[in-house]
């Protein structure tokens, strides 16, 4: 009865030490999930790059084809605004003051 009872414990012991590796060894399991969650972010950042190249080589084509989009740009990077036309400027009131707490009341 004695030698079942050790053959046991020796039996389990192996098989820890058996497991330890296909959990914890730089190939186990740990290590696959925390790689495949690293591809899943890589992955994210990759079509989040590739939508933003897509719309700059969408602005350089237009850049290259025609004169509407430097227009555009010109006039909102630049402010550059075409003969005879008339620039205004609309500046905002700061929050919470009303345009009309100035003028006097009636």
């Amino acid at each position: 009865m004695k030698f079942v009872k050790i053959a046991t414990y020796v039996l389990l012991g192996i098989l820890v030490l058996l497991q330890y590796p296909l959990w914890f060894g730089s190939g186990g399991v740990i290590t696959i999930w925390r790689l495949n969650r690293e591809i899943a972010a890589q992955d994210q950042e990759n079509a989040r790059l590739k939508d933003r190249n897509q719309a700059l080589e969408a602005d350089v084509n237009d850049l290259k084809q025609g004169l509407e989009a430097i227009e555009e740009r010109a006039r909102a990077e630049l402010g550059m605004v075409k003969k005879g036309e008339v620039f205004y400027r609309v500046i905002e009131q700061p929050s919470g003051k009303s345009p009309l707490a100035d003028k006097p009341q009636r």
